[in-house]
Formats: C-alpha cells, sequence, structure tokens
C-alpha cells in the first residue's frame, strides 16, 4: 500500500482507459469531444472507435444537444470537456435535455477543482459539483484515484441516468488496489472510529488518508470515509458519522453547496454534531502549483489534524 501511494495518475488518464474499454465492449457508448480529445485522454477512443467518436468542435451546447439526441435512440453517449465548461457553460442544456427529460448523457469532464493550476482561475471548475447537484436527476461522481476512478466510470456506463463524473489534470496519488470495489452512491469506509469522522471526495481522500494515520498515531479514534459520490449522498455514512459527535468535510471544491453543505444538510436535519469545512473558501482560484493552491485555501494534511484536534478539544 505504501508503495502504490508513491505512485501518481491522473483521473483523466483512468476516464481514457477505461472509456476505451467499455467503447470496445458496448458500441452503443460513444465520445462527443468539444475539440480537447488530447486533454481529456479520449485520443485512443477516436482513433480506435471512429464510429463511436463526434468532436464537435468548441461547442459545448451543441455537444449536449447531441448527446441528448443519441440517448433518445439508445446510445449510452458521454459529452467529454473541461468541467468548467461541462457544468458552467453547458448547465441549461444538462438541465432542459438531460435531466428534466431523464436522459441516459454522462457528462464526463477533466480538470476538476483546482488541479488546473498554473491555468488560473477561469479554468478551475469550483462550483460544478455543487451547481450540477441542485438539478433533480443528476447522479454526482468523483473518484479519489486512478483505480476508484476506472471503476466509478464503468458503473456510470451501466446505469441508467444523467451522471457527472469529474476529474484530476493534475497527478494524484494511487490510494486503491485495482481489486478494490465501489458502488455508486455508497461511501467506502477506509477507517473506523469514535473520537471524530472526517468525510473526504476526490483528490483530498488522499490527504484525509495522511491527517487520519497521524491522528491515530497521537491516540485519537478516527472514522474516515471517501464520498465519491456527492449526489445521492450515503445518508447512512453521515448518520454513522453523527454518532462520535464531530464530523470533518475535505473537499477540492467550494465549500458552499458541496460535500460540506451537502453533508451539513443532514446535520441539520438530523443534529447531534458539529461540522467543520475544508475545502476552497468561497473565492476564485490563482495561478499557481496545485499543492500552492491547496495550501492558500488550508486544504492540507497538517489543517485536517489542526482542526480535528480543535473540534475534539472543544467538544469535550
Amino acid at each position: 500500500m505504501e508503495q502504490m501511494k508513491q505512485m501518481k495518475k491522473a483521473t483523466r488518464e483512468a476516464f481514457g482507459d477505461e472509456i476505451l474499454e467499455l467503447g470496445r465492449v458496448n458500441k452503443n457508448i460513444c465520445v462527443i469531444d468539444a475539440d480537447i480529445g488530447n486533454s481529456c485522454k479520449t485520443g485512443p477512443f477516436s482513433t480506435e472507435l471512429p464510429r463511436q467518436h463526434f468532436n464537435v468542435g468548441i461547442a459545448e451546447q451543441n455537444a449536449c444537444g447531441i448527446a441528448a439526441g443519441l440517448a433518445t435512440t439508445g446510445k449510452i453517449p458521454f459529452v467529454s470537456t473541461y468541467a468548467v465548461f461541462g457544468s458552467l457553460r453547458m448547465c441549461e442544456q444538462i438541465r432542459q435535455t438531460v435531466c428534466y427529460p431523464y436522459l441516459n448523457v454522462k457528462i464526463a469532464c477533466s480538470h476538476g477543482g483546482l488541479t488546473p493550476a498554473n491555468d488560473g482561475a477561469s479554468h478551475q471548475s469550483i462550483e460544478d459539483m455543487g451547481v450540477l447537484r441542485t438539478i433533480p436527476n443528476m447522479t454526482v461522481v468523483m473518484g479519489a484515484d486512478y483505480n476508484s476512478t476506472r471503476k466509478l466510470v464503468k458503473q456510470a456506463a451501466e446505469i441508467y441516468g444523467p451522471v457527472y463524473l469529474r476529474f484530476t489534470r493534475d497527478a494524484i496519488p494511487v490510494i486503491y488496489g485495482e481489486d478494490e470495489e465501489f458502488e455508486i452512491g455508497k461511501a467506502k469506509q477506509l477507517s473506523e472510529g469514535t473520537d471524530i469522522a472526517i468525510i473526504a471526495n476526490g483528490d483530498t481522500v488522499y490527504l484525509a488518508i495522511e491527517a487520519t494515520k497521524i491522528l491515530k498515531a497521537e491516540g485519537y479514534s478516527v472514522k474516515l470515509y471517501d464520498m465519491h459520490t456527492i449526489k445521492p449522498l450515503d445518508k447512512d455514512a453521515v448518520l454513522a458519522s453523527l454518532k462520535t459527535g464531530k464530523v470533518i468535510t475535505v473537499e477540492d471544491h467550494n465549500i458552499l453547496n458541496g460535500l460540506g453543505s451537502a453533508v451539513s444538510e443532514v446535520v441539520a436535519e438530523e443534529g447531534g454534531a458539529i461540522v467543520r469545512r475544508i475545502g476552497v473558501q468561497d473565492q476564485f482560484g490563482q495561478s499557481a502549483p496545485y499543492e500552492k493552491l491547496l495550501e492558500l485555501n488550508g486544504i492540507t494534511i497538517e489543517n485536517i489534524v489542526e482542526t480535528a484536534k480543535n473540534l475534539i478539544g472543544k467538544k469535550n
């Protein structure tokens, strides 16, 4: 496991590898590109399966409309673009032509969160999961690493209905083995504990794992979840977390309307816990290395540990 964690791969690579495997087996699976196939890792798909690939150019809204039309004929289209375009520029089309008629369209987006890094705020999609989780019929998913993302992409292709899949541009640590199983809508529990619960999503799961190690070494009992599915949220996992009385959420997303908000909604209805949200502090990103951007927003191992200690102390 420690050796695996030294490996780093972007989850957009997982999408590229898995969608090619899926397309080989199921000829109904197709990819609609918006002229950035190289970045979104769909180049091999377009080369090997040209009859299942459509490049519509820099026209994301059109890509969504075409995907909706293909879905009505029994195809399983994956619209592939950057997260900032696939969630915001396409938002009206997703709502009106995909979610409202409940069509089997998948929105598969690279460059989610702060991982576009040096590309700057214009390409750092910090609002996407929050925006799309408010649309009825939409499922919102972000894998924590290469292997989990491959499994979740495969599941997205197998279930019916709209799914938003978010990937990283930058390479992130591989934390799961190839044989690990994942289920859309069900959190992955990584640690059992009674002092505090940490619920993380996507590229921040690794940080939460490392923080949990430090806390356990200092005698704290930590419950840890990989909440790869933001919607539908695994309410049972959140309810189990409430038994600790203290919950921290960690995400590479605006703390407004993302994982932290989703968990807080359950806590507000059920009561019994204090929540602290670690994530993008409702501010735009900058052009800087990925790790620096995380640090500027307190999305670090050190801040998770400090927040946990302060919360445990306050509750006690």
